[in-house]
């Protein structure tokens, strides 16, 4: 169960950061709701991250959490902020899932 939550946590990372790309687009109130919702992403994310330690180790957990917000938020900056999806990009992004399933696959839980 600790892996499921943490996989949400950082999901919930890539909503937090996908959150504060719009703001930055925004202005007004719409800018306000997006803070709300980087807000509360944020807190999600945390809650989760730290439910998934008690039974995981930090480092690990810590570790996957951020890789999945990383390749998450990668994946989101290409798809609706139309980023550059260049080869050294894709290539990195590649390495650094290899390297969260690697993670998984050694972790003592």
């Amino acid at each position: 169960m600790s892996w499921v939550l943490l996989i949400i946590g950082g999901l919930f990372e890539v909503a937090f950061a996908s959150c504060l790309g719009k703001a930055k687009e925004t202005t007004g109130m719409e800018s306000a709701y997006w803070m709300l919702g980087f807000l509360v992403s944020l807190t999600i994310s945390m809650f989760l991250l730290y439910k998934a330690t008690q039974e995981l180790p930090i480092g690990t957990a810590y570790a996957v959490w951020t890789g999945i917000g990383a390749v998450g938020t990668v994946l989101v900056g290409i798809l609706v902020f139309k980023e550059p999806a260049t080869f050294w990009r894709l290539f990195f992004i590649v390495t650094l899932i290899a390297s969260i399933i690697g993670l998984k696959f050694v972790s003592s839980h």
